[in-house]
């Protein structure tokens, strides 16, 4: 079975809403869209307080190279553009919109009948999805279109699709694979238009044999679509860890995937991409998995963005009354929310709802060498030394032994014995090496 080489470890699945199939979740009364819910600049609101906006109306432009235009998830009226506090607990602007019905912009196609032939040719792909803020739902939010942009001197030979999701107890993914099959095909097929390759390939863990049987049969009447089934191992569904399980190349230190030839989308990106290209729809919602051990009802949603996390909550059976910690995302890579009105934004794929008896960090040890984070580390990293390094604020060392490269993966902190913060503490220290790259670079 394929996986990459080095690293890696195995948490609990606790898939537990993988059998639930998707359900679209009720409009709530009011939304806050963040204008910074992608990787890059913040995109620039277009509408001001007291404006009528339609669902799929373009409220804020992303006018950077690397930003994300950004769309009215619902219809209503322009509350007003405030500060709100999203999932990271951060305070960022936001367009508020009090709901009013669901009333569409014309021309978005809501019939969900299947359109196989791509009309557009690569360069109208490219603006459409610019146009409509499709980004990476995978958890980066990196802004398609750029990655569909192949730089000169630059050529992509494969189209990596990963249908991996192997963070536990998330199954967003899973559901959209098995539901939404068809749309994925002709979503890929789109990207390898756009790109001009001949070759994609969609990875999945093998703990998903029904995703990986209805795909290999969906594909067999696609040219160039083909399944790889992959070993269950944490992080196999991290760019440069899918590319070498798959076709066995290494991205270089600081390199992106396309300097070995490829570009990687995840399957909730290619769904969103057929519905820009085949429908004319801007990225407004997105499937989030609930769930939790003491949740009465683990669910996959489709969520509108910009939905408060407490009515996904509400609909999933309530708080319960044990509940020690909500997690945006899965609980290897996600954060804490300290706030419950936290919206929904393209890249939450998950609301975790943790136990009191799961919370609870293990009590805090000396480090006893015993090297365990540096076997799980999937970048061949030493992630004590560099969790040293950063309290100690030496970001001239930290750029040395590759900080950068670490993709915050957590599989040393899940690992350590001695409950050393290694994630957190390697995150503070490439937040300080970042900061001196950049004021280097100026």
């Amino acid at each position: 079975m394929k996986t990459f080489a080095i690293g890696g470890v195995h948490p609990p699945e606790n898939k537990l809403a993988e059998k639930q199939a998707i359900e679209a979740l009720p409009l709530p009364r009011t939304v806050a869209i963040p204008l910074s819910q992608h990787l890059g600049a913040p995109a620039v609101p277009v509408v001001a307080k007291g404006d009528k906006v339609q669902t799929g109306q373009l409220i804020a432009k992303g006018e950077a190279f690397i930003s994300a235009n950004i769309h009215a998830s619902v219809s209503g009226s322009v509350a007003k553009i405030d500060s709100i506090i999203d999932a990271s607990g951060y305070r960022k602007k936001a367009v508020i919109i009090n709901v009013e019905g669901d009333e569409w912009v014309e021309g978005i196609d809501r019939d969900e009948t299947l359109i196989k032939d791509i009309s557009m040719d690569a360069e109208e792909i490219i603006k459409r999805i610019h146009d409509h803020g499709i980004v990476g739902l995978g958890g980066a939010t990196f802004p398609s279109h750029v990655k569909l942009k192949v730089p000169k001197g630059k050529t992509a030979e494969y189209l990596i699709i990963n249908g991996v999701e192997c963070e536990p107890c998330l199954t967003s993914d899973h559901r959209l694979m098995l539901e939404k099959g068809e749309e994925l095909m002709v979503g890929i097929s789109i990207q390898m238009k756009a790109l001009g390759v001949d070759k994609a390939i969609i990875g999945v863990e093998n703990n998903k044999p029904d995703a990986i049987s209805h795909l290999k049969k969906l594909s067999s009447s696609w040219d160039g679509i083909s399944v790889e089934a992959l070993e269950v191992k944490y992080p196999q569904g991290a760019e440069k860890q899918l590319i070498k399980a798959v076709i066995g190349r290494e991205v270089p230190s600081g390199k992106l995937p396309i300097e070995v030839g490829c570009v990687v989308h995840n399957v909730g990106t290619a769904f969103a991409v057929y519905e820009a290209v085949q429908k004319n729809k801007p990225l407004i919602e997105r499937v989030v998995t609930v769930s939790g051990s003491s949740l009465k009802k683990p669910s996959n949603w489709m969520v509108r963005i910009g939905t408060p996390v407490q009515e996904l909550i509400d609909a999933a059976g309530g708080l319960p009354e044990d509940t020690g910690k909500v997690v945006n995302g899965g609980p290897m890579m996600g954060k804490a929310l300290n706030d419950l009105n936290a919206p929904v934004a393209k890249g939450t794929s998950g609301i975790l709802l943790f136990t009191n008896a799961e919370t609870p960090r293990p009590p805090l040890q000396n480090c006893m060498r015993c090297a365990k984070c540096l076997t799980v580390c999937p970048m061949g990293l030493e992630p004590y030394l560099l969790a040293i390094l950063a309290d100690k604020q030496r970001p001239d060392d930290c750029e040395e032994e590759r900080i950068m490269d670490c993709m915050e993966c957590g599989s040393c902190h899940y690992i350590c014995p001695s409950g050393r913060p290694l994630l957190d503490q390697v995150r503070v220290g490439k937040n300080m090496t970042g900061k001196m790259i950049r004021e280097r670079s100026n």
